[in-house]
């Protein structure tokens, strides 16, 4: 199992270190729903509201990103690298990492146009993934 970085202000549970590790083994961005029936389905007595809290401390840890899918649900996934983009399928999910050094350089421009500082930003890009596409 992962150890988790400690969520400042906040101690290591059994709970938050199972649902980062399972993050961990997963690449696709998971709902809490789906995320409560894997560690249940493996013996976590965990509950769903507890889910919910521990992702979003996760979360703003940056330990784990958020995307909201478009369809009123947000999925969670622990990413690997500091700041950056996803593109995610929207029939299977399957989720890619990306640079964007345009879109960076953009909001840059934007925010120092309209003079604000300590900005950030995140950008999600929804299609259909090469495999979706060849099946439909």
């Amino acid at each position: 199992m992962t150890d988790p970085k400690p969520v400042t202000g906040q101690r290591t549970t059994k709970q938050r270190a199972a649902i980062a590790d399972l993050l961990t083994q997963n690449d696709d961005f998971l709902s809490a729903q789906q995320l409560h029936d894997l560690l249940t389905a493996r013996g976590d007595s965990i509950g769903l509201t507890t889910v919910y809290r521990n992702l979003q401390a996760l979360v703003d840890a940056g330990q784990v990103d958020a995307i909201w899918d478009g369809s009123g649900e947000t999925r969670y996934r622990h990413c690997s690298t500091e700041h950056h983009h996803h593109l995610v399928c929207r029939s299977c999910g399957a989720t890619v990492e990306v640079q964007g050094e345009p879109v960076e350089r953009w909001a840059d421009a934007i925010a120092k146009t309209h003079g604000y500082r300590d900005i950030a930003h995140t950008v999600e890009i929804f299609g259909t993934c090469a495999a979706c596409a060849a099946a439909d």
